[in-house]
């Protein structure tokens, strides 16, 4: 089973190496056996249509993955008229950079509760998402918006708000980030039993297809009782922990995308959850 471990943007290391153009990233995964990268737009798409083409050729040439992550300052639960225009605007640009990248996937933050009710807040998303799903999505075939489930207990984006979304359109799938799960949950995930049941939740609501090629963003990290505070590293002291989903997912026969959003050391991390998946495989295989 193949499944791709790689890194959100670009880690110290990256520049440690002696890099300095993201178009010199895909190589430098593929050297250290990584084959998936998530372009971060979080503060907004800038890239050029050249550049846009040349990493897709490098991506290609090296067999790396591309997803492209569309800007944090998204709400699509918004109240504001023009909010939600530039919501959908900044969705659009997204669309477009990843479409000239080749990335297959946008992910994308729903949005925050503010004044109203959870209840306004999520049929509003429910509403844009369907305006996209009549406008935007034609324009750009074969690019999934990936729904991420969220961190803060204040933010839209829950697990079964999540597959609720993915619901509206066969191109809306999730990103489920554990660390965020696991933040919104007071820190309650850490069985092999607990992820199951995530995956399985995924399975019910939106099918086997979409759970086999799961988008996943993991990381430890660290939380109070709003939920999610930030993220950190393999190295220190915080959950979830990532070998036992590794163990699930390979049972469940998954072959996911999982993306590392460690705090620094997002590279390393996501090498040593490519080496636990690998001594998983060669563990069954014996």
């Amino acid at each position: 089973m193949r499944a791709r471990f790689g890194p959100a943007g670009n880690s110290p290391m990256f520049y440690e190496a002696g890099h300095s153009s993201s178009l010199e990233v895909p190589a430098f995964l593929a050297k250290l056996g990584l084959s998936a990268y998530e372009y971060q737009c979080g503060r907004g798409v800038r890239v050029k249509e050249e550049f846009c083409r040349k990493m897709k050729q490098a991506a290609t040439e090296n067999d790396v993955t591309l997803s492209l992550h569309a800007p944090y300052y998204i709400n699509l639960a918004s109240s504001d008229p023009a909010i939600m225009e530039s919501s959908l605007e900044h969705i659009r640009k997204s669309l477009a950079a990843a479409s000239a990248m080749g990335a297959a996937r946008v992910v994308v933050h729903p949005g925050s509760v503010k004044r109203d009710s959870r209840q306004e807040a999520v049929a509003r998303v429910e509403s844009l998402l369907e305006r996209m799903a009549q406008t935007l999505l034609e324009d750009y075939p074969g690019i999934e918006i990936c729904l991420e489930t969220m961190g803060k207990i204040n933010q839209v984006g829950n697990l079964e708000e999540i597959i609720r979304f993915c619901q509206i359109h066969a191109r809306y799938v999730p990103t489920i980030d554990f660390g965020h799960l696991y933040a919104r949950n007071g820190g309650t995930i850490s069985t092999r039993d607990d992820f199951r049941e995530i995956l399985n939740t995924v399975g019910e609501g939106l099918g086997a297809e979409t759970l086999s090629n799961l988008h996943i963003h993991f990381s430890p990290i660290e939380y109070s009782q709003g939920g999610e505070v930030r993220h950190r590293t393999f190295q220190e002291d915080y959950g979830p922990p990532f070998e036992p989903l590794a163990q699930v997912m390979w049972d469940m026969k998954m072959t996911p995308v999982v993306i590392c959003e460690s705090s620094g050391t997002q590279t390393e991390d996501a090498m040593a959850m490519q080496a636990m998946w690998n001594n998983i495989q060669e563990g069954r295989e014996a």
